[in-house]
Order: structure tokens, then sequence, then C-alpha cells
């Protein structure tokens, strides 16, 4: 498994990983064991972060593998990336954003497709059972009629 942050400005950084620890755990680990893999985490890339020299107002990325084994959870640091941009990346930083919800916009519009074509096919569907459900009434009737 895989945690990723997404951008994040450095000074929430430690919330964002909770958080997300949260959502991709639930139901696999008790909740006790997310706040004390998170706190460990969390110290773990402050440290990079300062050997890094990232200031509060730089945004960062942070993904990191980890398992878990025996309801706990193992972080692989040896997978750990740190993106960071800084203050004055951040033309850059707005430039990638907006593509990021571009994309996000237009898989919404796609999902919201394939939900309209999935009724449609369900109407059809119902169509279709409710033709078939005739068909064998007037079969039956006509067979009576012919025993008759």
């Amino acid at each position: 498994m895989k945690l990723s942050t997404g951008f994040v400005r450095a000074s929430g950084y430690a919330y964002k990983v909770r958080r997300v620890l949260f959502a991709i755990t639930r139901g696999r680990v008790e909740p006790e064991e997310v706040v004390r893999a998170a706190a460990e985490l969390n110290q773990y890339v402050f440290e990079k972060l300062q050997e890094m020299g990232v200031n509060k107002g730089d945004v960062v990325r942070i993904s990191v593998p980890f398992s878990i084994e025996g309801g706990k959870i193992k972080w692989h640091y040896g997978g750990l990336k740190i993106e960071v941009y800084k203050r004055e990346d951040e033309a850059k930083l707005a430039e990638a954003m907006e593509e990021i919800e571009e994309r996000e916009r237009a898989l919404e519009e796609q999902i919201k497709e394939l939900e309209e074509l999935t009724l449609q096919l369900r109407e059809m569907s119902e169509k279709i059972l409710e033709k078939l459900e005739e068909l064998k009434q007037e079969h039956t009737s006509l067979r009576l009629k012919a025993e008759e």
C-alpha cells in the first residue's frame, strides 16, 4: 500500500498524513494504531523537511509505501518521496494544480456519463423483462386455448 498526501503546505502535512492514513486503512487497523503510525511518520518526515530546508509556506507532496503486519502499520522509508515546491515556484505549482483540477473535472464528467448510461441500461433491461413476461403470458394463453 502507499500513502500519498497530494499537494499540501509544509505547515499542514502532518494533519494531511493522519487524515489520508485513516481513510486508506479504515477497517483494517485500529484507530489507535493509525494515530501511532501517523505520529511516527510525521516525526520522520519533519526531520527530513528540516534537513532539506523546507519552509512552512512551501508546498510539499509526500508519498511512502507501507504494509500492515499483525494489525500494525510498518513504513517502508526506503521508498519515501518528498517533493518540494518553494514559494518561488508557485507559478509552476498553480499551473500543475490547474491541470489536476481540469483532469478531475473531466473524470467527474465521464463518471456522470457512465452513471446515466447505467440508468438507461437498467431501464432497457426492465423493458426487455416486461416484454419477455408478456410473450410468456401470450404463449401460455395460446397453449391453453389450443388444448381446449
